[in-house]
């Protein structure tokens, strides 16, 4: 018999679920988050065998820039979260460090489930969404966060990713047909050539991964990066496009490939 991840109010109460089941059915398909489905499930039942109340705060070390105050310099600052009162993703903590601590603290966030890409950042030294990001409950670690790498900082952990959507919108991600189909109702498509776009499709533009890239770091105005090419090849590779030629021909860059 299996059991459903039954989600209420967005991450806010995960219900207990049996720990032989290292699966979650709502995240076929996706490891990785279930992977982090299962490590949250599983911090609250560490968090639960706590008694020492000092055993339960966790410092977060948190980037922080006002451009506001351009002679100041970036610096990390310390903060400490009540794990029992806190949701288990790290998205959680800085939500509750913006309404309880600091309101000033600024970021990207938005759907909380892995879905719009918004509050990418980098943990512990490894590019992720921070909803989906477990919190590190060994409470004896600091967890660091920082923003993207080599990216223009707005604020805090707010990146500039204009030149990031400009090179997507360049490999114009688009349906392009050069007529309707005969029938007049909508393009086929069999079962075979769908799933030719599996691990495609489900890029959410997150940027984790352009900017965890060293030539995109060397050259963002020329290469296109890892999620741009991802893209172009999801759209080239779709048997619903019949002209799809243009994406590659106006690369005439050998940089903007490689």
């Amino acid at each position: 018999m299996s059991r459903n991840l039954i989600i209420k109010e967005g991450v806010k109460k995960l219900r207990h679920l049996r720990k032989e089941y290292s699966r979650f059915p709502i995240l076929e398909g996706h490891p990785i988050a279930q992977q982090h489905g299962k490590e949250a499930v599983e911090s609250v039942g560490i968090l639960k065998k706590l008694s020492d109340k000092d055993k339960k705060m966790k410092e977060f070390r948190i980037y922080r820039w006002n451009p506001d105050k351009p002679n100041q310099k970036p610096f990390l600052q310390s903060f400490f979260v009540h794990l029992p009162s806190c949701g288990p993703m790290v998205l959680d903590a800085l939500q509750k460090i913006k309404g309880e601590e600091d309101s000033s603290l600024s970021y990207r966030r938005s759907c909380r489930e892995g879905i719009c890409g918004s509050c990418s950042m980098n943990i512990n030294g490894v590019n992720t969404v921070a909803c989906l990001k477990p919190i590190d409950t060994d409470t004896s670690k600091l967890t660091t966060i920082t923003p993207l790498p080599h990216m223009f900082v707005i604020k805090d952990l707010v990146v500039d990713l204009s030149n990031f959507y400009h090179q997507y919108k360049s490999i114009e991600p688009w349906l392009k047909t050069r007529k309707p189909p005969p029938d007049g109702r909508e393009y086929r498509q069999t079962p075979l050539d769908r799933k030719k776009l599996d691990g495609l499709y489900e890029c959410i533009l997150c940027a984790c991964c352009s900017t965890s890239c060293p030539s995109y770091w060397w050259n963002p105005e020329e290469f296109l990066g890892p999620a741009a090419l991802l893209h172009a090849y999801r759209w080239i590779s779709d048997r619903l496009i019949l002209q799809n030629t243009s994406r590659i021909n106006t690369k005439n860059m050998v940089i903007s490939l490689r």
